[in-house]
């Protein structure tokens, strides 16, 4: 089924495995605010590299697994598949980079991010500048061999866990005044500082603080680039995350049918089991039906993306796969916490953990509402054939 070839299978399989292998550990993390003790996320993070499910987006030119499109969305289905973040361990490196690292930069963060010895963060969005990073208002002053950073950013995910983050931030002076410039900042860094770290729905290790930047002295080697280039990578790293994203959702949602279909199968109601009234069972269907098509289309999404189809098309795609998949995941999420009950209100059940942890989906890496306006603008620019393909 999907078209899958044996190497694909082995690679989702191996994932599947993987995946397995933690869930038994979602409960301890759930209970402890989403953290493991820190020798047992390394021995799961050497255990991902060794199975090649770590840098799977990355090409075999700087250590990592050259993975098709669809075989990193393979892997990262299962990812999905657990709560908690736990098997964020099989982490994916900003892979636009390789194209534009220089040798410093490449030996300094890229091949170590690589290799799973460094992690990085990303620190775009700001308090009036979300899905839309045009607005952003962060200042990066060229200062001789030196650009000065001001800007208080929000949401900067895995902070707390990055030995490096990228900032974006806009130019206010020289040639390219008004353009973004994308820069690496060490961490620790002078200047940089935790403003707050809010507590969100989900409990898992990597944190999102706000941060602020004031006065950050950063050299022009570390400047992701060329100045006036920063949204081209950030829009990339976009493109790349919606479809990751996609995957995900589609991996909680199967977890979630296979946990409500077995417990709809074995809770006896009056003498038949539960999945057996009509209004469950309407649950049940609608939720595999719904998650049918989006592994379709999401599968279909990842060939496209290994057949080279045209940048835009893509980026359109990226946020079809995006918005249905994150969708149809909430409203499987809503399903399974509906038949499980008062079982499903426990956070013992996967079904609560998956409840609170898709609802972000929806958001991040641009909200619902933003990819629509990306397809619409798609179809009333390019035509619903450059978009959809053949009819």
């Amino acid at each position: 089924m999907y078209g899958l070839s044996d190497e694909d299978l082995r690679i989702r399989d191996t994932a599947r495995e993987f995946a397995q292998s933690l869930m038994p550990y979602e409960v301890e993390a759930e209970l402890a605010d989403g953290a493991l003790p820190t020798e047992l996320t390394a021995e799961h993070q050497a255990r991902a590299i060794e199975l090649g499910l770590f840098a799977t987006n990355m090409p075999t030119s700087v250590g990592g697994r050259g993975c098709t499109a669809l075989q990193q969305v393979l892997v990262q289905e299962q990812v999905g598949t657990v709560t908690n973040g736990l098997a964020w361990v099989a982490h994916t490196p900003p892979q636009w980079w390789v194209e534009v690292a220089t040798e410093y930069q490449r030996d300094r963060w890229l091949l170590p991010a690589v290799r799973g010895e460094k992690h990085e963060a990303y620190a775009i969005t700001e308090e009036f500048a979300g899905s839309d990073v045009s607005g952003l208002e962060a200042s990066a002053t060229r200062d001789g061999d030196e650009y000065v950073v001001n800007g208080i950013k929000w949401h900067v995910t895995s902070f707390n866990l990055a030995e490096y983050c990228f900032v974006q931030a806009v130019l206010d002076n020289g040639p390219h005044a008004g353009d973004h410039v994308l820069l690496v900042v060490d961490l620790p860094w002078p200047g940089v500082e935790v403003v707050r770290t809010p507590k969100y729905s989900h409990n898992i290790a990597d944190e999102h603080p706000i941060v602020s930047f004031t006065d950050v002295r950063v050299p022009a080697s570390h400047l992701v680039g060329a100045e006036g280039e920063g949204m081209t990578f950030s829009q990339d790293w976009f493109r790349f995350e919606r479809v990751m994203v996609a995957a995900r959702c589609v991996g909680a949602a199967q977890r979630l049918l296979d946990e409500m279909t077995t417990f709809a199968r074995d809770r006896i109601i009056d003498g038949k089991p539960l999945g057996e009234y009509q209004l469950v069972a309407g649950m049940l269907a609608d939720s595999a039906t719904e998650l049918f098509a989006a592994r379709s289309m999401l599968y279909e999404v990842a060939r496209s993306i290994d057949a080279g189809l045209d940048r835009k098309a893509l980026h359109g795609q990226a946020s079809m796969a995006k918005l249905y998949c994150s969708e149809m995941a909430g409203r499987v999420a809503d399903r399974a916490v509906q038949v499980f009950g008062g079982r499903g209100y426990m956070r013992e059940n996967v079904a609560e953990r998956m409840f609170r942890e898709l609802r972000v989906e929806r958001i991040w890496e641009g909200a619902s509402e933003i990819q629509r306006i990306i397809v619409a603008r798609q179809l009333m620019n390019r035509g619903p054939q450059a978009l959809l393909g053949a009819r």
